[in-house]
Parts: structure tokens; sequence; C-alpha cells
């Protein structure tokens, strides 16, 4: 049996390259707060992390904008689907906003 190949894949591939350009200042900032949290000490750990995911959250955002300006040029299955295989590529990508996207 040999698998479908994704439709979506090189638009989707596309988009999140761009995602890089366009959003490096909020990928950056996932990062920088990431390292904070793991350098904080045990008394400030909980709001790092508060920190963190207050970057995962904007950048996860700004990713789902995304894929959602596109989806509306799609009728109901197609759309679907790209979510589907948007999503898959972010969380493959990017695992820490991955978890995220699902819920946007």
């Amino acid at each position: 049996m040999r698998l479908r190949r994704d439709p979506f894949r090189d638009v989707i591939s596309r988009q999140l390259d761009l995602f890089v350009e366009d959003g490096a200042d909020l990928l950056e900032e996932c990062r920088e707060k990431f390292r904070a949290y793991n350098s904080a000490d045990r008394e400030d750990r909980e709001e790092a992390y508060g920190d963190f995911s207050d970057a995962v959250e904007t950048a996860t955002e700004a990713l789902a904008e995304m894929r959602d300006r596109f989806a509306r040029t799609l009728d109901g299955d197609a759309a679907e689907a790209y979510e589907d295989s948007f999503n898959r590529a972010v969380r493959k990508r990017w695992p820490e906003l991955g978890l995220e996207i699902e819920n946007r």
C-alpha cells in the first residue's frame, strides 16, 4: 500500500518558512523565555514558566491566524484537511507550539 502525499505539504512548508522570517521575534522570545525558565531559581520558576507560556501563546496565535487565513480560501473538506496538515507540521517543527495550535 502506498501512502498518499499530503497535497498541502509544499504550501505549508513555505508558510512556516515565511513565519520563521516574519515571526523571528516571536520565536526568539519563546527561546529566551524558555532559557530564563530553565535557569530560574526555585522561587522564580513559576513566574518564568508563566512568561514562557505567554510567549508560546502569542506565537501560536500568529501561526493560527496564518492557518485560518489560508483555510478560508478552501472549501469545507479541503479546509479541514489543510488545518490538520498545518497543525501536524507545526507540532513537528516546533513541538512547544504544536501543543497549543490544536486549541486555536
